[in-house]
Formats: C-alpha cells, sequence, structure tokens
C-alpha cells in the first residue's frame, strides 16, 4: 500500500510539475486553446540511458523544484544524483554525458529522467541559455547532487 502511494504522490508531483510549466512557458503559444488540454509527455522506470530507477526512500518525502540556467558554452562539473529526478527542458539544447561516453541530447520542450547515483555532466553547446525546470523526490538532509571536481572536464 505504501509503494502504491509514493506512486501516487509522484504521478501527482508530475502533473503539478506540468501545469506549472504550461504556466511558465506562456500562453503566447496557446491564445486559440478554449479547453483545457493534457498531454503526457513520459511515463517511464527508467532513466535517459535505459537504467532501471531505484525503489523510492524509504520516509518521509522532501519535493524539490529548482529552475537551472546555463548560459551557452557553459560546462557543468562531474556530478552524480543520490535522488530520483526529471525535468522538462524550456529552452534551448542540453547534452548530457555519462562517464562510460554515452550522450543523451535534450531539446527545448521535451522531458528528461536524470541517472541516479551514476557519474554524467552536462554542457550548453548551443547559442542561447538553457533553461531547464527539475523536479527531485528527495528527502530531508539529502544532497540533491554531489560533485566530482576530481574528475577534470575535456
Amino acid at each position: 500500500m505504501k509503494k502504491l502511494m509514493n506512486w501516487m504522490f509522484a504521478a501527482s508531483l508530475f502533473c503539478s510539475a506540468m501545469a506549472i510549466m504550461t504556466a511558465c512557458k506562456g500562453a503566447k503559444n496557446n491564445d486559440a486553446i478554449t479547453s483545457v488540454q493534457s498531454t503526457e509527455l513520459i511515463r517511464t522506470d527508467e532513466s535517459w540511458d535505459g537504467v532501471d530507477l531505484p525503489d523510492y526512500l524509504e520516509g518521509r518525502p522532501e519535493l524539490v523544484a529548482v529552475k537551472y540556467v546555463f548560459p551557452a558554452g557553459q560546462k557543468l562539473g562531474w556530478h552524480h544524483h543520490p535522488v530520483m529526478n526529471y525535468g522538462i527542458l524550456v529552452q534551448g539544447e542540453l547534452t548530457i554525458i555519462g562517464q562510460d561516453g554515452q550522450e543523451k541530447v535534450v531539446h527545448e520542450g521535451e522531458p528528461v529522467v536524470e541517472m541516479v547515483n551514476t557519474i554524467h555532466h552536462g554542457e550548453n553547446r548551443g547559442s542561447k541559455p538553457v533553461i531547464l525546470y527539475m523536479f527531485y523526490l528527495s528527502q530531508e538532509g539529502l544532497p540533491l547532487a554531489v560533485q566530482h571536481p576530481e574528475i577534470p572536464l575535456n
């Protein structure tokens, strides 16, 4: 029963995130819409690299939403996420690179489910800033990301 409640909680978080994203994107592209529309962007139990997501943490959840803005040409350092997270890229193009060299390019309007406990980094190889909204399923006191400055960026 607890896993079902956790799943329902995560599903409601995703629906809330979608409503936020629609509002943040603005009505400029949707002026002719006269009724509520719903488009499922992703439903998965895997991260972008095809690895199964871990089971939910036990205990009280802490939900975190973060807006990231990455300037053109910016590279993020190597890091890993100890908690599940997913998001929507609302502007630009972000390339995520795993330590094994596997890459995922996320385009404007696309969802992404991040790797959990796997070292990776991101790059904005485009000409305009990336705007990315990420949603973390965490617990109090857990970091959203753990940096690995000992690994040099190429």
